[in-house]
């Protein structure tokens, strides 16, 4: 029986999809960090005109949404499957922000781990020949999420060092079977990891677990090594968890320290007070569409190991006193 797995977590794709368009929006904080001139577009105003910061996050989606399709030349009619998801319970913010497009939807919850989970599945999709062109998108808004996992922001409370921001933003990736330069060749589905961390203002050491067991099942599936990529991306551990990945990977034997970095240092700078840096599912995407992608189709980079990270966390359960559980997933992007 044929099979396209390659070892235990990985799939290779046969026809691999390409990627045909991206589009990139940033909230204000965003567009005044390192890539600012990067975004498709910047926001100056984080509510967007809209009357809630929830209202605002689903205009994110759904703006970029629109501009990804009007640079792919596809309407909605022509997009198989919408794979998208966000941070607010419900997926909220993607349930309002994409109905107006009356795509088939495939909703995800991979908390900051999104925009590579829904890339995966876009790619199965098409490789597996039930899809010709998918959508794959995410969102996040600091605002938002603080109110739903931490506190108002008018109650003002202080962020320890550990603490990261939550990246206001949207990015869409338009995958298709045939066209675009750039192919997605395979992908390694994580395992929830949980080491026992149960700081929500740490989310750094929550997750640099899960990226070190996804990234050595990745290249133990491959027989891969870090050197066989140009660039390597985590998603959203920010200064704390990209130092963890480093040491660790470097215990099992992975030399991760000429070619690797994380997104979640890069958005912002130390002058924006940010802490540790940066994360929310737009803080990977928003570094993929603007900064990765543009850098694989200049020739810059001919492969690169995408690998965005999410915490699995319930405020509840938090409050309960239950850790946190954290998942990656890689994606293999070439010229």
């Amino acid at each position: 029986m044929r099979t396209k797995k390659e070892g235990n977590q990985t799939v290779v794709f046969e026809n691999s999809p390409h990627i045909i368009a991206t589009n990139a929006i940033a909230g204000s904080k965003e567009s005044e960090g390192p890539l600012g001139g990067q975004f498709d577009e910047t926001v100056s105003d984080d509510l967007w005109g809209e009357a809630s910061w929830e209202k605002a996050e689903s205009k994110f989606m759904q703006q970029t949404v629109l501009s990804a399709l009007k640079k792919s030349n596809l309407h909605p009619a022509d997009i198989d499957y919408i794979f998208a998801g966000d941070l607010l319970n419900q997926c909220a913010s993607t349930n309002y922000g994409i109905r107006v497009f009356s795509i088939p939807f495939i909703g995800l919850y991979g908390a900051c781990s999104t925009m590579g989970l829904s890339m995966k599945m876009a790619a199965m999709a098409i490789d597996g020949g039930f899809a010709d062109s998918c959508v794959a998108v995410t969102s996040s808004h600091f605002c938002s999420a603080e109110r739903q996992f931490r506190f108002p922001l008018e109650y003002g409370g202080q962020r320890p060092p550990s603490a990261q921001w939550t990246v206001t933003g949207s990015a869409c990736v338009i995958l298709d079977k045939d066209r675009g330069d750039l192919k997605v060749e395979c992908a390694t589905t994580g395992k929830i990891v949980d080491r026992g961390i149960t700081d929500a203002n740490n989310m750094g050491a929550a997750m640099a677990p899960a990226a070190i067991d996804c990234l050595c099942a990745h290249f133990a599936d491959t027989g891969r090594k870090p050197s066989d990529y140009d660039a390597i991306f985590t998603g959203d551990l920010g200064k704390i968890g990209k130092s963890i990945v480093v040491d660790q990977m470097g215990e099992n034997g992975y030399d991760m320290s000429e070619n690797y970095t994380d997104c979640g240092v890069l958005i912002f700078d130390e002058s924006q007070d940010v802490h540790s840096g940066a994360s929310g599912c737009a803080c990977s995407g928003l570094v993929l569409c603007s900064h990765i992608i543009p850098k694989l189709q200049s020739g810059e980079f001919k492969k690169v190991l995408f690998v965005p990270t999410g915490a699995l966390m319930s405020t509840t359960a938090v409050q309960q006193g239950e850790s946190i559980p954290s998942i990656a997933h890689a994606i293999s992007i070439m010229s």
